[in-house]
């Protein structure tokens, strides 16, 4: 039985072509399969993917450095590694990739957004990339980000600003709000994220693709410097719940070098999430009792999709736990992040710090000791009252967001539904409950506003839960039965 009773349509998408090569809008398993069966080659791939990227590239600058020729020589390595990795269930098989300006990447340059990083061409590659690269994925250019990763538009001094594809007025969302547009766009079938803030699920849900914060240690780790801290992680984005999946299995891995890193599972996640004996268990919030800003657009969309799904056979209620201390809890540790990471780096490198990049290593280092060991004592509260309220339900879902897509040239929302959001971090609440209790969680394309704006539903899932919600988030995905081909950038000026 469920308790949803408004019953507003799903917005349909808008029907907007794509122009670009044919293979850039198969999905990325299709293209696996042909890759592992010799069907389409490698080089023509990155062809296809050069071609798509030229003619998109400067309409919305989500991948402004690029590597194609880099790429077409690592593909000499593929019959080796598929000597060792070729049976994986997330072996790629020489499909191009996108990684985050986050991310280092021998020999392509990397510039965290940041001035005095502008030139900085690494000689490593970060280890979850390594393992990118030897399951055969072809990394063909860096996703663009706010500097050091610090702001929900991905906008910065030395690459300038993402644009929306679905309306080029608009910004793509942040932290990786680079790797979401390229997706969306058709420039690549898989782009990697990370997420401390809702950076892979606010662009996810701003593009209408989707992305998933794993447990901590399913996909990588977190920051070198700090490689024990698990609140800023690393994980997949794709068009679509399937394609997910594949790029989870090819993130898989224990690596000594990267100590929280887990174990490859006994059964692949592309296999557990077709598993599900029965429809989801949803429980269902439109603002977390309260806790989080939201327009009515928003509220109507998801309540759509909420009862979309209970017609599909869900069972759906609206049901919240009491989140006791959330906000400090979170902040608290967001600041412990800034603290440990980014207060580490060179003096002379922190000189050139923006203002945002500042305010957070500020807040960081400024902390009161009490509010820290508080915030470690709540969390496992926190993490015990979700533990316990999903024995009852599969996922808890909510928006990823409140509000539809900004104007590119605004840094971050000031008003949500005409009320004053408070501080910069407010507007992004939704995120902060996975990141505390370090469950998995995901954004999946929900819908659209009347405008066609898009707009994302937020599902998180048990402890080390992706399987359980891989299956909820496909259940959801197929009930909607939304397209998930990329489009041609809609070009509109303010």
């Amino acid at each position: 039985m469920h308790d949803v009773t408004q019953t507003d349509a799903v917005p349909k998408r808008p029907d907007i072509p794509f122009t670009g090569p044919e293979l850039c809008a198969l999905t990325a398993r299709d293209v696996v399969a042909e890759l592992r069966t010799g069907g389409v080659s490698p080089l023509a791939l990155i062809d296809a993917a050069e071609a798509r990227s030229n003619q998109v590239g400067t309409q919305i600058n989500a991948m402004p450095t690029t590597c194609f020729d880099r790429a077409r020589a690592a593909v000499k390595a593929l019959p080796e590694q598929a000597a060792t990795q070729g049976t994986h269930p997330g072996w790629l098989a020489g499909l191009p990739i996108g990684i985050k300006d986050l991310n280092l990447v021998k020999g392509v340059r990397t510039t965290f957004g940041n001035p005095a990083l502008a030139d900085f061409i690494p000689e490593t590659t970060d280890p979850l990339i390594e393992l990118l690269e030897q399951r055969g994925g072809l990394v063909v250019g860096k996703t663009n980000t706010p500097e050091f990763g610090a702001g929900g538009n991905s906008t910065n001094p030395v690459l300038g600003a993402t644009r929306n594809p679905w309306d080029t007025r608009m910004n793509a969302g942040g932290s990786s709000g680079g790797s979401a547009a390229a997706l969306a766009a058709g420039e690549v079938w898989l782009a990697q994220g990370s997420d401390l803030m809702g950076s892979l699920r606010t662009p996810a849900a701003h593009c209408s693709v989707v992305s998933l914060r794993p447990a901590p240690g399913r996909a990588g780790g977190g920051p070198a410097s700090a490689a024990f801290l698990s609140e800023g992680l690393q994980g997949p984005m794709a068009r679509d719940v399937r394609d997910v999946a594949l790029f989870l299995d090819a993130m898989t891995g224990w690596d000594p070098r990267t100590p929280i890193t887990l174990e490859e599972p006994a059964e692949d996640f592309q296999t557990q999430m077709t598993r599900a004996t029965r429809p989801p268990r949803i429980a269902f919030t439109e603002d977390q009792s309260g806790f989080s800003p939201v327009e009515q657009n928003i509220r109507s969309v998801l309540r759509g999709v909420m009862e979309t799904a209970a017609r599909a056979g869900a069972t759906v209620e609206d049901a919240c736990p009491d989140l006791p201390d959330l906000n400090e809890a979170y902040l608290a540790l967001r600041g412990l992040h800034y603290g440990a990471v980014v207060a580490g780096l060179p003096p002379e490198l922190q000189a050139t710090f923006g203002e945002r990049l500042k305010s957070n290593v500020d807040y960081g280092l400024n902390q009161n000791l009490l509010d820290l060991y508080a915030a470690m004592r709540q969390r496992t509260t926190l993490y015990h009252v979700m533990r316990e309220f999903l024995g009852d339900y599969d996922v808890l879902a909510m928006p990823v967001v409140g509000i539809a897509p900004a104007p590119i040239e605004l840094e971050y929302p000031t008003m949500v539904d005409g009320v004053e959001i408070g501080t910069y971090e407010t507007w992004l609440r939704f995120s902060f409950l996975s990141v505390v209790t370090l469950l998995p969680s995901m954004s999946i394309p929900a819908g659209f506003t009347p405008e066609g704006l898009p707009v994302g539903l937020q599902l998180i899932g048990p402890p080390r839960g992706e399987a359980v919600l891989l299956q909820a988030a496909l259940f959801i995905e197929d009930a909607l039965g939304m397209p998930a081909t990329p489009i041609d950038p809609v070009l509109r000026h303010g």
